[in-house]
């Protein structure tokens, strides 16, 4: 059967005891490519890029636990090593033997990782806007710990969401705006407009102190064993210049290239310039296997 091109086809399954959401666009039989969101995000925010290269491949985007449609996890664990486990099950229940895989943020270490645990399964990586340290210091860094601190846990209407998210991200498309509010609010019982993804949760996890729940990127960039894209958003304020050329001169298996326009979402920034690049790599290793 196939899923649709457009709007894609929602599906569910069980990892690692948490209830999970993923969403589908192409042909079951098509070349399989998983898609990773980062730290507020969630499945659909892959939409656009999924639709544009559902005619060539199978598009597969996941909800982390904690976000989208996927359950909240009750214990709080929303580290690496949890997402990487969920990820690895994943993996297996949907028979995904070879794939390339695409992450964003958070979704990249994930990704990161995962690649570098296990190369017989990923013949791709993409990595969009972030490497070693992007998530423990500097600008970028900072500021998303103080929009965790600071984010609102309610509001009174859609027009309150959608100006909360227009002063987080001032240069956001309509479309993305439209997409972002559809996936990350939902209305309570009362009326009110609440988060969909476990902002407590999350923010704890994010913000705590200690340094155990951190990941080091560095022996994982360079354990990789398939080529590997980053992509950096010119205008990002989360990935240095310095960090994807050390990248580059670590792991030579690694290149780098910057999109103009974007900003540290680089997908939604610059949508056609992201599409381009990504289409340019997977034709150039299309014979991967």
């Amino acid at each position: 059967m196939t899923t649709d091109p457009t709007t894609g086809t929602d599906r569910f399954t069980t990892l690692n005891g948490l209830r999970a959401h993923y969403v589908e666009w192409g042909q079951p039989d098509a070349s399989p490519v998983v898609l990773l969101h980062g730290l507020r995000s969630y499945a659909r925010t892959w939409e656009p890029v999924a639709a544009a290269l559902a005619d060539r491949h199978r598009l597969i985007a996941l909800d982390h636990r904690g976000r989208g449609d996927s359950a909240w996890d009750p214990a709080g664990e929303y580290t690496t090593e949890a997402y990487v486990r969920d990820l690895e099950q994943f993996a297996d229940a949907l028979g995904l033997h070879r794939f390339v895989l695409v992450g964003h943020s958070m979704g990249g270490t994930n990704a990161i990782v995962y690649a570098a645990r296990h190369p017989e399964r990923v013949r791709l990586a993409v990595i969009e806007d972030i490497g070693p340290g992007s998530s423990a210091s500097g600008e970028g860094a900072e500021r998303i710990r103080r929009e965790l601190a600071r984010t609102p846990r309610e509001f009174a209407g859609l027009a309150e969401a959608r100006a909360y998210w227009r002063g987080v991200r001032p240069g956001i498309s309509a479309a993305a705006l439209d997409s972002r509010v559809a996936n990350t609010v939902r209305q309570a019982a009362d009326g009110r407009w609440v988060w969909k993804f476990d902002l407590d949760g999350i923010a704890r996890a994010r913000l705590d102190p200690d340094p155990s729940g951190q990941v080091d990127l560095w022996p994982h960039v360079e354990a990789l064993r398939c080529p590997t894209l980053v992509l950096r958003g010119d205008r990002s304020d989360f990935l240095p210049t310095a960090v994807c050329a050390e990248m580059a001169t670590r792991q030579p298996l690694l290149t780098w290239k910057e999109i103009p326009g974007a900003g540290h979402y680089v997908h939604d920034d610059n949508h056609a310039g992201y599409l381009a690049t990504l289409r340019e790599f997977l034709g150039e290793h299309r014979d991967r296997r």
